[in-house]
């Protein structure tokens, strides 16, 4: 069976105009999030939990944006006359589960080591050991599995009537429509999963700040408040792009989901926050902005040294 997803626009130019947007979006999103997690790796003052964790997210949106991305430019491209397998729809499904899931646990993660980086700063290098980071990095990863078991429910169900997916990609939702017979538990499944992938990190993430708020205002430094907020307000401005996104869309299910939204928010998640992740962590950063005029400026020197070092030589 082949299915064929729905025209983001039945106009010939304004898909043209898509294809260019989300093409110039895709390829910012792979060169910073790229660009952060090399920094992050070349830089050993930035070999700490804290980056540590962000160039685990990079690696992730880079993995997230090229499940979903080339499809879809794909599709555009050639006019949405491009169709996928059943086993290929359910492959792009369980990556986008699984790495979209773990994101969000990832999140939280982090959220739990800025809650120790600031109120519990004196016991925060014995918690955050590098073999509790590498864990909890795994862990986020290992309690995403579950999307496999779900997509194969999902994809053992019949399918019938049209073929068309009424959206860019083969998300949960848009699949669950074209499936036959009674869908009531892998609702009721879904519903579970978004409380447990959605809303008990986005519920972790919260307390964490109500803490780390609560610490921020009994410092009487107005400089030291001002480094503590700096450190945390990338962090949440990602924490409310990605879970207000999400969770708008999968806390409607049967009935109540609406393609035409579901499209507009998904753009959102899959195509502007891996780009805007990037920017707004570099432009909050001030330690990431000096690593990266640090690794430039040694490239620099090492081209200049390359270019002149033979030259001087045959001189001497």
């Amino acid at each position: 069976m082949q299915f064929h997803f729905h025209p983001l626009s039945t106009l010939p130019e304004m898909q043209r105009l898509i294809f260019l947007a989300f093409l110039l979006m895709y390829m910012a999103s792979l060169c910073g999030n790229a660009t952060i997690a090399v920094i992050i790796h070349t830089d050993r003052s930035l070999h700490t939990p804290m980056y540590f964790f962000r160039a685990n997210l990079a690696a992730l949106e880079i993995c997230y944006s090229s499940c979903i991305a080339p499809l879809t430019l794909a599709n555009l491209v050639s006019g949405s006359k491009v169709t996928i397998s059943l086993a290929g729809c359910g492959t792009q499904m369980f990556f986008f589960i699984f790495l979209g899931g773990s994101k969000c646990v990832l999140l939280a993660v982090m959220a739990y080591d800025r809650y120790m980086a600031i109120c519990q700063p004196l016991r925060y290098t014995l918690v955050m050991s590098w073999t509790v980071c590498v864990c909890l990095v795994a862990g986020s990863l290992v309690l995403e599995f579950f999307a496999l078991q779900f997509t194969v429910l999902l994809f053992h169900l019949p399918f019938c009537g049209t073929n068309e997916i009424k959206h860019f990609y083969c998300d949960v939702l848009p699949v669950l429509q074209l499936a036959c017979g009674n869908t009531k538990n892998l609702e009721a499944i879904i519903f579970a999963a978004t409380i447990i992938t959605l809303a008990t990190p986005f519920l972790l993430i919260c307390i964490s700040y109500v803490f780390i708020v609560a610490t921020i205002l009994q410092i009487h430094s107005a400089a030291g408040q001002s480094h503590a907020f700096s450190t945390c307000s990338s962090h949440l401005t990602v924490v409310l792009l990605q879970f207000g996104c999400c969770i708008f869309i999968y806390s409607h299910t049967g009935s109540s989901y609406s393609p035409e939204q579901g499209q507009v928010v998904s753009v959102v998640y899959t195509f502007v926050t891996p780009v805007l992740n990037p920017l707004i962590y570099s432009m909050r950063n001030k330690e990431l902005k000096d690593a990266l005029s640090r690794v430039l400026r040694r490239k620099v020197l090492r081209q200049e040294s390359d270019t002149f070092g033979p030259s001087i030589r045959e001189t001497v």
